[in-house]
């Protein structure tokens, strides 16, 4: 038995480690292991699996045995050989994922886990492909040099071990992970919480004062005995005054409590939306934009009113409890003791409810979170909806996800509703033992009636307090849920981490070498081996038929995504040594579709250069051939255009884009099909904008119109991930049989074609 340098069998949990070692037989190495947090109702439960060059071990749940084995070693593991035809994938979906075992024929063993393990369940499920790969004699990808050390990147989540920061803090609740977010609210939680005690102890004062007063003054005096009426106005004056400090105190208590929770949510949302920017492109591309809407609003707003209401009362009820059981306590002990008899019953429900509350929450979450997505799909493309009548399949969409979200929040209601009233009967029930207790005592001159009314109205406070609080189990559990969710954005690793110790660009010159490049999507590799050297201010097209890989070739040199071996180095460092966003000042891009933010022509044009000042902003528009047009718009350059820039024609968005990136003067530009979806006419206005922009610039641009890139010095032609041909347009229309004459080919036949029925179209117009 051995155990792989980088995944050491230390990553078991200890009591299973030498059972594990126990199984292994003469040979077998382990080569990963993968940690599951969920359980199969999606609570929260650790278990494990194990793969080794020759099988995948795993433990039954809840100390079932194994009855197929005949080995008892084995009983209580299920045990599947790696072979041909069983595969092992991971995928997620609304922040759960799951990590399943197949047969050719069906499907062995799932294995759930939250958001903060996708990333090893996918390397998880790439090693197993690997073994296979590795048995019918394939490329495996190996690890990459981290460019900040130069130390070798063996971890499975592709970062340096040696220039990690070390992380040595717990992992608790979602609910307690919160505490993370307080601590800098600190001093306004202090005040708080002497607020609270203060008013607190206020509010136990008034019903205190009965107990004299009946004693030593109404039940005196009803019995013809002595007694001093005097009395009564300062007992009177004692309950006004400590009312009245009382809901000063209370009100000061609430403000301050609410407002620091206000702050703490937006800390959260903050943090959260923060980490969104963070991540990523290949984080978004699995997830619903309504779904992180809801996260970032719906989820913090819900751990809003959490904090600010259920936490300031619960705070107040504990400790109103508190000072009501001392109390009772020290005036009578055992009448105190038959007054808490049904707490403990009480308990008992709070435990059983309160997992099944934070299922069915998390449940109503995700429905919730369905029912956001398809508004953000329709509304932004609601003239895709209106062109193709769709509008009642989108009404029907939209109410089958809503009544998901009843149905999901209907199993919350049958739970509730069976447990308030059995708290309240509870309550009652309690009252109904201090009464009877109370009663006998006083019978017996044990007690006096004054004690009786003391306890009576302590009693009442008390159980009326713990049904309060009985109400912050289901806010609890569903503030647990919202966190959650919250958590599993702030637990998603980038995959394009930020360097340890950034190397700052400046201004590059633009030289690019692509060296043995490559990437894969999941455990499908789709650049193999790309080698390429881009002078400074060198134009390059990109060239081959969809699927080729030239857009993630694009994505790899922009770093929206980390190559899986080889290295992209620009002016001779790799580019994963440079600071992120610093790198990215260097690289402007013109998209197929540009994007335009809500906002004036002129904000969208100053996007990536918020300082630009209004000259600059001009220069970039007329350079870009948008000046004219901008101004024949109602506010010019302070027009408002509408989301996305739907109030401005294909061209006219195009135009904007390219005035964009000519104010970032970038030193790096990237093209992707930034005239393929455009008329001739605006073609040619859009290309004259670009002459402006590729001037000292180094270009690479895709174009599926070959004659967009005659005036490339060279053309890179692509083909299932790899450079097939190289050289400028003579030079490889003339070579035979060859990709890039075979695609000229095909759309010189497609535009001749195109011509005769043009011109029959035009006849038939005039017609």
């Amino acid at each position: 038995m051995s155990v792989s340098a980088n995944l050491p069998i230390e990553s078991i949990p200890i009591a299973s480690r030498a059972a594990v070692e126990s199984l292994l037989i003469d040979g077998e190495s382990i080569l990963g292991v993968f940690l599951p947090d969920l359980n199969a109702g999606l609570q929260f439960e650790a278990s494990f699996v194990v793969l080794t060059d020759r099988r995948l071990l795993a433990p039954l749940e809840n100390g079932a045995t194994n009855p197929d084995s005949s080995d008892s070693d084995l009983r209580n593991w299920r045990v599947w050989d790696v072979q041909e035809g069983y595969s092992l994938k991971a995928s997620d979906s609304g922040g759960i994922g799951i990590l399943e075992f197949f047969s050719p024929q069906r499907r062995l063993a799932t294995w759930r886990y939250t958001a903060a393990k996708a990333i090893e369940a996918q390397r998880f499920a790439q090693r197993y492909d690997g073994i296979l790969k590795t048995r019918r004699g394939e490329l495996v990808l190996q690890g990459t040099v981290c460019p900040s050390c130069g130390a070798a990147i063996t971890s499975d989540d592709g970062i340096c071990q040696a220039c990690k920061p070390k992380d040595d803090a717990p992992k608790f609740g979602a609910l307690w992970r919160l505490s993370r977010f307080a601590r800098t609210r600190s001093r306004q939680i202090l005040i708080g919480f002497g607020l609270t005690l203060a008013s607190t102890t206020a509010a136990m004062v008034p019903p205190y004062l009965t107990m004299p007063l009946l004693d030593n003054v109404l039940i005196p005096h009803q019995a013809g005995q002595p007694a001093d009426f005097g009395l009564v106005k300062w007992y009177l004056g004692g309950l006004v005054l400590a009312a009245m400090v009382a809901w000063v105190l209370d009100w000061a208590r609430v403000y301050v409590l609410a407002n620091t929770s206000e702050l703490i949510a937006a800390d959260v949302r903050n943090a959260t939306y923060r980490h969104l920017q963070s991540l990523s492109l290949e984080f978004f591309g699995g997830k619903r934009t309504g779904d992180l809407i809801s996260r970032v609003s719906s989820d913090s707003d819900r751990l809003c009113n959490f904090l600010s209401i259920n936490v300031v009362d619960f705070c107040a009820d504990c400790l109103m409890i508190l000072l009501t059981a001392t109390i009772l306590l020290r005036i009578d002990a055992a009448l105190a003791m038959a007054t808490l008899l049904p707490f403990p019953i009480i308990l008992l429900l709070v435990y059983w409810i309160r997992g099944r509350l934070l299922r069915n929450f998390r449940h109503a979450g995700v429905a919730w979170s369905g029912m956001t997505s398809i508004l953000a799909d329709t509304i932004p493309g609601i003239r895709v909806v209106k062109a193709f009548a769709q509008e009642s399949r989108e009404v029907e969409r939209f109410e089958e996800g809503n009544e998901r979200v009843v149905r999901a929040n209907d199993r919350v209601n049958i739970l509730w509703s069976f447990f308030t009233p059995t708290v309240a009967l509870m309550t009652t029930l309690g009252l109904v033992v201090v009464w009877a207790s109370a009663s006998y005592r006083v019978s017996q001159n044990q007690i006096t009636v004054g004690v009786l009314t003391l306890f009576l109205a302590y009693i009442t406070r008390f159980y009326g307090r713990i049904e309060g609080m009985i109400r912050m189990v289901n806010a609890s559990q569903r503030a647990a849920a919202s966190a959650q969710r919250i958590f599993e954005i702030l637990d998603r690793i980038p995959s394009v981490p930020e360097p340890t110790k950034p190397i700052e660009p400046g201004r590059l010159n633009g030289g690019i070498t692509l060296d043995n490049v490559r990437f894969q999507y999941g455990t499908r590799e789709v650049i193999h081996g790309v080698s390429l050297e881009i002078q400074p201010g060198e134009m390059i097209g990109l060239v081959g038929p969809s699927g080729a890989g030239k857009s993630t070739l694009v994505n790899l040199i922009c770093r929206f995504y980390d190559v899986a071996a080889g290295a992209i180095k620009v002016d001779g460092v790799d580019i994963r040594s440079f600071s992120v966003q610093a790198y990215r000042a260097n690289i402007g891009i013109v998209l197929q579709e540009p994007f335009l933010f809500y906002g004036t022509i002129a904000e969208n044009i100053a996007y990536g250069k918020p300082d630009a000042t209004r000259e600059q902003i001009v220069a970039a528009a007329r350079a870009a051939r948008a000046h004219d047009f901008i101004l024949k718009l109602n506010g010019g350059y302070d027009s408002l255009v509408g989301e996305r820039g739907q109030s401005l024609s294909g061209g006219e968005r195009q135009r904007i884009s390219i005035a964009r990136a000519l104010l970032m003067n970038p030193a790096i530009l990237i093209l992707d099909e930034a005239t393929s979806s455009v008329d001739n006419e605006t073609e040619r206005e859009i290309q004259a904008a670009l002459d402006s922009l590729i001037q000292g610039r180094t270009t690479i641009a895709i174009a599926h119109r070959l004659t967009t890139l005659r005036r490339a010095n060279r053309l890179i032609v692509l083909e299932r991930g790899r450079i097939v041909e190289m050289g400028n347009h003579e030079q490889l229309i003339d070579l035979p049989n060859g990709v890039y004459a075979r695609l000229h080919q095909t759309q010189d036949e497609a535009g001749a074609n195109a011509e005769p029925s043009a011109a029959k179209g035009g006849a038939d117009s005039h017609g």
